[in-house]
């Protein structure tokens, strides 16, 4: 493989972070392609026996295993983790994945979890029904204030685990003080970062251990393919983390590593041009509906504290309609150019109702603890022109009397 300064940490350490979105961690052939390559292989040749010995046994450096290692994956790794500020990074096959390696990695039975209880709905699950099946106890929190997650340490807590914005109430959470509490008792604090993304936000920068990511969402950010990432130090990233990556597989694929590669050229652009036309929308929205909840408006009740701690508030938020579901759904049904879905970080328009999809799983006592209640509707804000938004949302809004 021929290398370019791509791969050479002291070089893009000093690089903005848009010239290391579409530069960083590139490697290339012996073609000199100017774009990343594909690599669509399961396994590697080996000169002789004693390299294929001396690679299993780490004495020499290159691939052995796609689970375990594949150039194109690694070219995606490597640009996360400049864009994070991160010593190493993971790939995985979704979001999901990331989220149950990073936890599970450094668990065992005994162990216990804090965890904010605003977290999207698989994640809710694994804290609350997966964890404890293998003895692992979560106490679930309020995350909004700092003092409910130092009640909840035990002499067994192990990591703290937190979604800032959440999904889908954008409660945002005061990264600095979670994770100074969390170091200061030798607690490990894991971020799902999806939302924002490193563009927009970087946990790490105010004491994050691990940032995880559904690259799924932003990162592709066009719906294409599904990915993940974990990020933190070398030392948890080819220690805990590759060991369980390794014996359990949750690998992402070559192509898919491509796509988000691609995807990850255009996210400084298309992130801060969607949190625009969600800022606009969400104007809107707050003159017809009850109540909505934008980390970027003063009426949210963090505004300040999102504002500190991001550069702009993405693409994401929530609104109620009152009417409960069938006025909703008779909402969502009225969109003529907006989709209905549950993804998010789309490059299009997207809207759906929680309660109904990506929370139904919490059951109804859960979901209205922490404000997802059946007129609750979730919008993911596009790259269209927020005019032909609004005016979409508009004869909806209309069309049930809003």
């Amino acid at each position: 493989m021929k290398r370019n300064t791509g791969r050479n940490r002291e070089t893009t350490k000093n690089w903005r972070p848009a010239t290391q979105a579409i530069r960083s961690g590139t490697m290339r052939s012996e073609f000199g392609e100017t774009s990343e390559a594909l690599f669509l292989t399961s396994g590697y040749s080996y000169d002789c026996a004693e390299d294929a010995a001396a690679r299993f046994n780490g004495e020499q450096e290159g691939m052995t295993y796609s689970r375990l290692q594949n150039p194109t994956v690694q070219m995606l790794e490597e640009r996360i983790a400049i864009m994070e500020g991160a010593e190493a990074c993971r790939a995985t096959a979704s979001g999901m994945a990331a989220m149950t390696a990073a936890l599970l990695c450094q668990l065992e039975a005994g162990d216990h979890v804090v965890a904010s209880r605003a977290l999207f709905g698989s994640c809710r699950w694994l804290t609350d029904s997966l964890l404890p099946k293998f003895g692992i106890d979560t106490t679930v929190v309020d995350g909004r204030d700092i003092k409910n997650w130092e009640k909840a340490i035990t002499p067994k807590t192990k990591v703290f685990f937190f979604e800032t914005p959440a999904n889908p109430t954008m409660d945002v959470i005061d990264i600095r003080s979670v994770c100074d509490l969390a170091r200061s008792k030798g607690i490990t604090s894991v971020v799902d970062n999806a939302f924002a993304t490193n563009v927009l936000q970087r946990p790490m920068e105010y004491g994050a251990d691990v940032v995880a990511y559904s690259a799924t969402k932003m990162m592709d950010g066009q719906g294409r393919v599904l990915a993940g990432a974990v990020c933190g130090t070398e030392e948890f990233i080819e220690g805990p983390l590759l060991a369980f990556t390794r014996n359990t597989g949750p690998t992402l694929s070559a192509f898919n590593a491509w796509v988000v590669l691609k995807g990850l050229e255009t996210l400084d652009l298309r992130i801060r041009r969607q949190s625009n036309n969600a800022e606009e929308v969400g104007r809107f929205l707050e003159q017809r509906v009850e109540k909505i909840l934008h980390p970027g408006l003063p009426s949210h009740p963090q505004h300040n504290l999102a504002m500190r701690q991001m550069e702009a508030a993405g693409p994401i938020f929530s609104l109620y309609v009152s009417g409960g579901r069938a006025r909703a759904h008779a909402l969502l049904n009225a969109l003529k150019l907006i989709d209905i879905s549950n993804n998010i970080g789309d490059s299009r328009s997207l809207m759906c109702h929680p309660s109904s999809t990506t929370h139904h799983g919490l059951g109804e006592e859960a979901r209205v603890e922490i404000g997802i209640t059946e007129d609750m509707l979730r919008i993911n804000v596009g790259l269209e022109d927020p005019i032909d938004l609004i005016a979409d949302l508009d004869q909806a809004l209309s069309s049930v009397g809003l």
